[in-house]
């Protein structure tokens, strides 16, 4: 058994393909139980809106692709080409420089490392960490804290949900006289909804399917909440659309977002989908008057300041790379768990055949001094038998080589 890392990010996917094989957290506990079925004896799944990727103890890395398409009913010819798979060591690095925020399309966002978080826990709750990925996720986290305490990889980082405020601010300008209409009451949404209360928009509503959950967010930001059943009739009343639920289909379909154009006189509406999978059917980005952007188009703003973090970078990178191999060291060391076994095994067999042989000489009445005497010389040969024997076949290199190791083993200092 290996350790695997198998996804697709932003790097090598696009957002209609990380869509398709993304988790909700609500059937990543069911997901987790099926891949540890066969093949594989842990497992976590990180899936964000950039990236899906499942971690893994495993003999068959073939098979956690096989199992990606099959679990969501995709062709494999059309996921396969997308994938990366990573192995030990560089599985390792990934997880460390995915948690530290060196792979994400924001240089050092901070928000990945609590969705890493959030990803372990379901998977501890699920029963699928074993000792490998347990210690894995643990240095992950410990590396990802030290990077953020030493670096500046952080520093001059613009979140997502500036980015959209940015975007906004370019197509109307000041968005003082702009409404605001938040679909979703989660992590993201709260943060973009901190930013745009701090324009100071003319309005500001959360649209959620829990009146309750997009009140409790409309209240701290001074908006008003309004049910999801309410948007083909409101989304007229919009200039600006922030979306991002869990939703596994699209929430505002081609047709609400015709109408709503219509009915606003073909007044421009700014939407921004920061969901995978996407809140917003794609068809809307063709309309006139709408000006759509999803995550991946986000880049270009979210890289602002890219020159100050690189530097940071760098520094992160050399952090990351040393302790990879404090890892692999470990991971060296739990490899040999078998072998020591083993021995000890061995060992003890010895032991226990050598001591009943000794019983058995006082119990015939030799003396105890003898029957030591007899246990100690036996124990003191088989145990050397091996090595000895080994030397004495050795020649050349190979000799002069055992010759070293068991000096080592033994501490034998001429």
């Amino acid at each position: 058994m290996q350790l695997f890392t198998i996804g697709v990010n932003h790097t090598t996917a696009p957002i209609s393909i990380r869509e398709n094989v993304a988790f909700s957290d609500a059937n990543l506990r069911h997901a987790l139980s099926d891949l540890t079925t066969q093949n594989v004896t842990e497992a976590a799944i990180l899936s964000t809106c950039n990236r899906t990727e499942i971690y893994v103890q495993s003999n068959s890395p073939e098979f956690i692709i096989n199992w990606l398409a099959a679990y969501h009913q995709l062709d494999l010819k059309k996921v396969q080409p997308y994938t990366y798979t990573l192995s030990n060591h560089e599985a390792v690095k990934h997880a460390f420089r995915v948690a530290s925020g060196l792979d994400s399309m924001v240089l050092g966002e901070p928000q990945i490392l609590g969705q890493f978080k959030q990803s372990v826990k379901i998977a501890q709750e699920a029963g699928t960490l074993g000792t490998l990925l347990h210690k894995l996720f643990q240095r992950t986290f410990e590396v990802a804290k030290e990077v953020r305490t030493n670096t500046d990889i952080g520093g001059s980082s613009i979140s997502m949900a500036a980015a959209a405020v940015k975007l906004a601010q370019r197509i109307f300008g000041d968005i003082r006289d702009q409404k605001v209409l938040f679909i979703g009451a989660g992590e993201m949404i709260e943060l973009c909804a901190d930013h745009f209360a701090a324009q100071k928009p003319k309005s500001m509503t959360v649209a959620n399917r829990t009146l309750e959950r997009g009140a409790e967010l409309a209240e701290k930001i001074g908006g008003n909440a309004i049910l999801l059943n309410d948007l083909p009739a409101r989304l007229n009343e919009f200039d600006i659309v922030i979306t991002s639920t869990a939703s596994q289909l699209p929430i505002v379909g081609l047709g609400m977002v015709e109408r709503a154009i219509k009915a606003r006189r073909h007044r421009p509406i700014f939407m921004v989908d920061l969901a995978v999978p996407r809140d917003i059917e794609p068809e809307v980005a063709q309309l006139d008057d709408v000006f759509l952007y999803t995550v991946d188009d986000l880049a270009q703003v979210v890289n602002a300041g890219m020159e100050n973090r690189q530097a940071a970078a760098l520094d992160a990178e050399t952090i990351v790379t040393a302790r990879v191999e404090t890892f692999m060291q470990w991971l060296a060391k739990r490899d040999a768990v078998p072998t020591i076994k083993a021995l000890r095994d061995q060992a003890e067999s010895t032991r226990q055949a050598e001591l009943e042989k000794a019983l058995k000489l006082i119990q015939k009445g030799e003396s105890p001094e003898k029957a030591l005497e007899a246990l100690s010389n036996a124990l003191t040969n088989k145990f050397l038998h091996a090595p000895s024997h080994a030397l004495n076949l050795a020649h050349g290199d190979e000799h002069a080589k055992l010759e070293n190791i068991l000096k080592q083993l033994y501490q034998i200092k001429n």
